[in-house]
């Protein structure tokens, strides 16, 4: 008789296609997030959890590409989960999916090692893109979760972390350029600030990437969030 549990397991997903684990204590997310991720040619759902535990031990097991993760559920909450999925399914990037944008549910789960961090009030079409994109590399943020970021950061006074021994690798226009880009300004933005040629900035950018080897500006931006960087002044 075919098992008909819908958080069952189905086969590895075929070659090429993202491996998605999704956890939400709701059933009815799961099952409308299920639908339209798998209406996607280059996505396969292959497993669900009601909950942080379970999201830890499926990902052990499923060790999926994404990991799609509500951040307040019953039992383990999200960033918990979070840390331990990182630790015991390490190639598995976590996507939190979630209503609360709060500073103290942002910046816990970013340092727990989440690279992705949406409200439920994104289209569907920008999930589907953040899916793609984290899979590649790319950390997502919700606009909204970036200025909460950098709130959190410029109002954690003197109890912010020792700047990191990477900025020493940095000249001090790269600094300037990675402070503007963890505050959410773009290479315009930044040139203006700078009273420099967008050309210029593009290059500090790409030298900052290079020294501190992260793969793209958004995962810079992060870095220096969590590294007490991002304020004004």
């Amino acid at each position: 008789m075919p098992d008909t549990d819908p958080k069952a397991t189905p086969p590895d997903a075929p070659a090429g296609k993202i491996r998605i684990l999704l956890a939400d204590d709701h059933a009815i997310v799961r099952q409308g997030l299920r639908t339209f991720l798998e209406l996607q040619d280059d996505m396969q759902v292959v497993g669900e959890a009601s909950d942080g535990g379970e999201a830890v031990e499926q990902a052990a097991r499923l060790t999926p590409d994404v990991v799609v993760l509500d951040l307040v559920m019953p039992g383990m909450d999200g960033v918990e989960a979070t840390r331990r999925i990182c630790e015991r399914s390490p190639r598995s990037r976590v996507l939190i999916l979630t209503s609360f944008g709060e500073d103290d549910k942002i910046f816990p789960a970013i340092r727990a090692g989440a690279q992705g961090y949406l409200l439920k009030d994104i289209p569907p079409r920008d999930l589907v893109r953040a899916v793609r994109d984290l899979h590649r590399g790319k950390t997502q943020l919700h606009p909204d979760i970036a200025r909460r970021l950098m709130s959190a950061v410029a109002g954690s006074g003197p109890a912010q972390p020792a700047l990191p021994e990477e900025l020493r690798e940095l000249t001090e226009r790269e600094c300037e350029v990675l402070n503007l880009l963890a505050r959410g300004l773009n290479n315009r933005e930044i040139a203006e600030r700078m009273v420099i040629g967008e050309t210029t900035v593009k290059t500090h950018v790409s030298k900052v990437l290079e020294k501190l080897n992260l793969p793209d500006r958004t995962r810079a931006a992060v870095w220096a969030l969590k590294h007490g960087l991002g304020s004004e002044g």
